[in-house]
């Protein structure tokens, strides 16, 4: 077998410059003086600097035979050496998460949980998996109530223990690894492993982002800002960060295999940080439980495909709603000519935008998880039902109100409408390994830096718990979304591949809360409906509406149509949206990537 570290020098296949639309240059032009993009990291492999170049010119990196796009460049290279050395998608995924997990902490990590969609090319099969954390056994669904029965406040409720879910993460590195992997398995975590011995640069956005947190969130807890806030002051971007616990966590789960995280030391810490045993006075203590990671399962769930523009749009089913709701927005708008519509035309986004307001009103009511409660999956994106749902839909003027539809199901329930909150942070994995798998993985600690609770292995535990509804019931009918001893929140999360022929053709996703939907939904029309590459689709201002107000993305083309828009009849909002799509198109020229410019990933591929 391969030694998959084993250094070579890469020929990294870089597009000529394209000379683009002025609205593209312009918009990646305004977001990369946001302060956003990829600035300095130090260490970068030659093929890693030059694909930043591209990023930052807005080209599109080209390979032919592999591909690796994901959040931050140490981590893309982990992956670059696995598929290099002949490792599949599934390897260097486990690479790349486990890098991840080190230099970009807040986003996700092995306290997390995350979705995947496998493309095999051996089969033509589709999978999925989900690594969704699931909700203590001793929970209930009055978990996220105060004595009084009303809501807690969110970050009341996302600081501490009270918030943790059990996590999926590792449980889903083994997973992918056992079903289509070839590499050795302990082979896969040395690259993070050396990072966290001997010590990895800070980025400027982990460096920012710290700097940002309110005092009684991150440095709340001894021990996280023992690591974050080292002598009393954050971390800077360009310190050296060695985080020898980590690498102690990884050196078990590669030696002895992911039980190693459900059971035994790690497993007791993680109850212990969680129960607040090692935390002290002013805890929010949580309820999970040794039991709790001892059943951990991953779970594999049938794909959710949707036909758009010739080609079927497949991704993750309940308990994420991501497919769904970008299936939905995608088969409402199937029938209408957006290709013969400019990018920022009005009448584009009024179109748009009213789908995604139905899309999101039938998310609300219907969408949990579906091991736990009855879902009209097939109904909600049945052509007949969504045909329907777009004789809604007017180019010039906004729905005046949205409603849930009432798609076919076999069964009977009523359902009250959805209250909870996702805030952004999480991160997306898109790899193509030189056999032609596809892989798809979107992955998270919810909120950024989850719980803030940083355990003894070296790694945050995720809030995700409040992706639950904290109310239980509307107008006495009960929300399938609330909390159940065992069940996995809903997600936003959208890890997406669009197949062609049977054959992939973009692999996609991104993070964002249930701003995702939008982001995704956007980044396929830009690029299949309007012609854009990989890179243009990805770096284009954004318009997300979820529930009646336009997010418009200040700084780019894309608010000004602020004025169109009101005049249509939405209201409006401009603000900044940080995506962090990265994407992966397949042609008969090979491969082209994309890395979003908000965020520090990039492309790479031979």
């Amino acid at each position: 077998m391969p030694d998959p570290h084993r250094v070579a020098h890469a020929t990294l296949l870089i597009a000529a410059l394209i000379t683009s639309p002025a609205w593209a240059q312009q918009a990646a032009d305004a977001i990369t003086t946001e302060g956003t993009a990829t600035g300095t990291i130090a260490g970068l492999s030659p093929e890693a600097q030059a694909a930043v170049e591209a990023k930052e010119a807005g080209r599109p990196v080209e390979a032919q035979d592999w591909m690796v796009a994901a959040a931050n460049p140490l981590a893309v290279e982990a992956g670059a050496r696995v598929l290099r050395a002949g490792g599949t998608a599934a390897d260097a995924m486990v690479a790349v998460q486990s890098v991840l997990g080190l230099v970009e902490p807040q986003s996700s990590g092995l306290g997390g949980g995350a979705f995947l969609v496998w493309y095999d090319a051996d089969s033509g099969e589709l999978t999925t998996l989900d690594g969704r954390e699931k909700a203590p056994i001793d929970a209930s669904p009055q978990y996220f109530l105060d004595e009084s029965g009303e809501p807690l406040d969110f970050y009341d409720a996302v600081v501490g223990g009270r918030s943790v879910g059990t996590p999926g993460t590792p449980m889903l590195l083994a997973e992918a690894h056992a079903r289509w992997g070839n590499q050795e398995w302990s082979s896969l975590f040395a690259d993070a492993i050396e990072l966290a011995d001997s010590g990895f640069t800070v980025s400027p956005r982990l460096a920012g982002l710290v700097a940002e947190e309110p005092d009684d969130r991150l440095p709340r807890f001894e021990t996280t800002r023992n690591y974050f806030y080292p002598g009393g002051e954050p971390i800077q971007a360009g310190d050296t960060l060695v985080n020898a616990a980590y690498a102690d966590t990884l050196r078990a789960i590669a030696e002895d295999g992911v039980r190693a995280f459900y059971t035994g030391q790690i497993a007791q810490d993680i109850v212990d940080t969680v129960r607040g045993t090692v935390q002290g006075e002013d805890f929010n203590a949580g309820l999970l439980s040794l039991t709790d990671l001892a059943l951990y399962e991953v779970v594999e769930r049938p794909a959710v495909c949707v036909p758009y523009n010739e080609a079927q749009v497949c991704g993750m089913g309940p308990p994420s709603s991501g497919a769904l709701t970008v299936g939905q927005i995608l088969g409402m708008l199937d029938g209408f000519d957006l290709a013969g519509m400019e990018p920022f035309s009005p009448q584009a986004w009024t179109l748009i935008g009213d789908a995604s307001r139905l899309a999101f009103a039938d998310r609300g009511r219907y969408m949990a998880d579906s091991d736990f409660v009855p879902m009209p999956t097939e109904g909600l994106v049945a052509e007949e039902y969504l045909s329907t749902r777009a004789q809604l839909l007017n180019p010039d003027m906004a729905l005046p109100t949205v409603e849930p539809g009432q798609p076919e199901w076999s069964h009977a329930a009523l359902w009250g409408d959805d209250a909870s909150l996702e805030f952004p942070s999480t991160s997306h994995i898109s790899i193509v390994d030189a056999d032609g798998n596809a892989l798809s993985m979107t992955t998270t600690i919810e909120n950024g830096f989850g719980s803030r609770l940083f355990t003894a292995g070296g790694f945050l535990l995720n809030n995700e718990l409040t992706d639950f509804s904290f109310e239980t019931h509307d107008d006495g009918r009960p929300i399938a979304n609330r909390v159940e001893p065992g069940k996995r929140p809903r997600s936003s999360m959208a890890p997406t591949i669009v197949m062609r022929d049977d054959a992939p053709v973009l692999v996609v996703g991104s993070p964002g809360g249930s701003r995702i939907i939008g982001y995704v939904a956007q980044a396929i029309v830009a690029h299949m409906d309007w012609g854009m590459n990989v890179q243009e689709a990805v770096s284009m201002g954004h318009l997300v509406n979820r529930f009646g107000t336009f997010d418009l993305e200040q700084g780019t083309p894309a608010a000004e149509l602020e004025g169109a828009l009101q005049e249509a009849g939405f209201e409006t909002s401009v603000a900044d949206l940080t995506s962090g799509l990265h994407a992966i198109a397949l042609g008969e020229s090979g491969l082209t990537g994309g890395a979003d410019p908000r965020r520090e990933g990039i492309a790479l591929g031979e």
